[in-house]
């Protein structure tokens, strides 16, 4: 049987990594995002949390909505 659609290994990879990257830490992984970049944090959920996340210095928000954080 021949196989009509060909395959990207680095791409597979990739995609493996940033799945087991967001299961294991509950962020989720932007676009093209490889091992070592900036992952999203989960909008939060209260605004007591949204006020937690703005003074933790391990977050980088640009606003209450969208935060990243190096893993």
């Amino acid at each position: 049987m021949i196989v009509s659609t060909g395959r990207n290994m680095q791409e597979i990879l990739r995609l493996v990594k940033a799945l087991q990257a967001t299961d294991e830490h509950n962020i989720a992984t932007p676009a093209n995002w490889q091992e070592g970049d900036k992952v999203l944090v989960p909008p939060a959920t209260t605004d007591e949390l949204a006020n937690e996340r703005m003074n933790d210095d391990s977050i980088e928000c640009i606003d209450w909505y969208y935060c990243t954080k190096k893993l």
